[in-house]
């Protein structure tokens, strides 16, 4: 019995019990990590990359003593100076004991530059890492080799991950500096990369465009939502181990519901388990889905706050099951103006990762805010799938 705990993570990396199916990407990935294959892993936000990461970082150090993995968000790093910080402090903190042999390594480590530490005081161990800027672009190639140093000299497989990687084409002069990082990280032979994001195109952009310095960096892995026959067992045996029950076809139902899509499944199972006492019901189903949409019902209203008359349209267009978005009749039903300002809109979406092409055509990324946007702008109540 987990009490009031609740048995569903969402909002964060889950918990290694919270933590479902995978077994495919998570063996793939870990194998890279320990092999010295570098990875690029893309998906929309909140399909749980960053939760794969984790688990197979926690498999890797439980299986392999030398094994270190250190773990940065690109979404922090406005420069490529900050990112220069950022990274030394996560290489520093996963190959150091302590503070003071992170102390150290930052002395011995760095050839070119010498860097800025400082030790916290009301967090023991903390140890800060800076550099003065113009000394640090130019001698970035020093920083960037400094995980090889470090790993070659200790013996180590040291694992670095980026999130969010895609951020630094916001950087002044990111082509340059993705050239320059490429040209070292690729001869490192102790570091291995995972690079991964959340915003397709970008991601895509870099790494599967033949002109751009990440070209065939990696393995590229695409991750996909988890099968319903794999949410079903996981959400029967999660409400299990705090005794009470959901019946198996309201499991599927729920994750069918959510279209297998990790976040809001889990989201979804949270609020459907604070609602029972002992034994999940349709009813509860419902409600459940209901307070989902409720709250994230601001995060939705930002969006459609930042699309145009013509892209709300569109939306509306695809929710009716149209598939041919510029043909004379969908364009003059919906008001959709020119063929021209169609297509422009629908890049914008596609960009954004609002809709995305299907073989059967156009369709919401994200079945939280469809289901959303068909009850705020077409009025249609959220129901459950049948």
């Amino acid at each position: 019995m987990e009490g009031s705990t609740t048995p569903f993570d969402f909002g964060s990396t889950v918990s290694r019990a919270a933590f479902n199916n995978r077994r495919k990407e998570l063996a793939r990935l870990k194998a890279n990590m320990a092999g010295g294959i570098n990875t690029i892993l893309i998906s929309p936000r909140r399909w749980g990359k960053s939760s794969l990461v984790e688990q197979a970082a926690i498999e890797l150090r439980a299986e392999r003593r030398n094994a270190r993995v250190a773990v940065l968000d690109m979404f922090t790093c406005g420069t490529f100076e900050e990112f220069l910080e950022n990274y030394a402090r996560a290489v520093l903190q996963a190959t150091s004991n302590g503070w003071e042999e992170q102390v150290r390594n930052a002395k011995t480590f760095f050839k070119a530059i010498v860097p800025r530490i400082s030790i916290g005081t009301e967090l023991e161990g903390t140890v800060d890492i800076g550099f003065d800027w113009k000394e640090a672009r130019k001698h970035a190639g020093d920083i960037l080799d400094m995980a090889e140093r470090i790993a070659a000299a200790k013996k180590l497989r040291l694992v670095v991950c980026i999130d969010e990687f895609q951020d630094l084409k916001d950087w002044r002069d990111d082509l340059r500096m993705q050239k320059l990082m490429r040209a070292h990280w690729q001869r490192h032979k102790h570091v291995t990369y995972v690079l991964y994001g959340s915003k397709r195109h970008m991601m895509a952009d870099l790494f599967d465009s033949s002109g751009r310095p990440f070209y065939r960096f990696g393995d590229l892995m695409w991750l996909q939502r988890i099968g319903i026959e794999h949410w079903t067992p996981f959400i029967v045996e999660r409400f299990k181990s705090t005794g009470k029950i959901i019946p198996p076809d309201l499991a599927t139902t729920l994750a069918s519901t959510m279209k297998g899509h990790s976040w809001y499944v889990q989201q979804m199972a949270h609020f459907t388990w604070e609602l029972t006492r002992k034994k999940a019901d349709q009813e509860g189903l419902a409600r459940a889905l209901d307070l989902v949409l409720d709250a994230n019902t601001p995060f939705y209203q930002l969006t459609c706050e930042q699309l145009s008359l013509t892209a709300i349209n569109i939306l509306k267009a695809i929710a009716s099951g149209e598939t041919k978005l510029t043909s004379a009749d969908v364009m003059h039903e919906h008001r959709l103006g020119t063929p021209r300002n169609v297509q422009k809109a629908r890049e914008g979406l596609e960009a954004k990762d609002i809709v995305e092409r299907t073989p059967q055509g156009w369709a919401f990324l994200d079945p939280g805010f469809e289901l959303w946007f068909r009850r705020a702008f077409m009025d249609q109540p959220a129901r459950l799938a049948e």
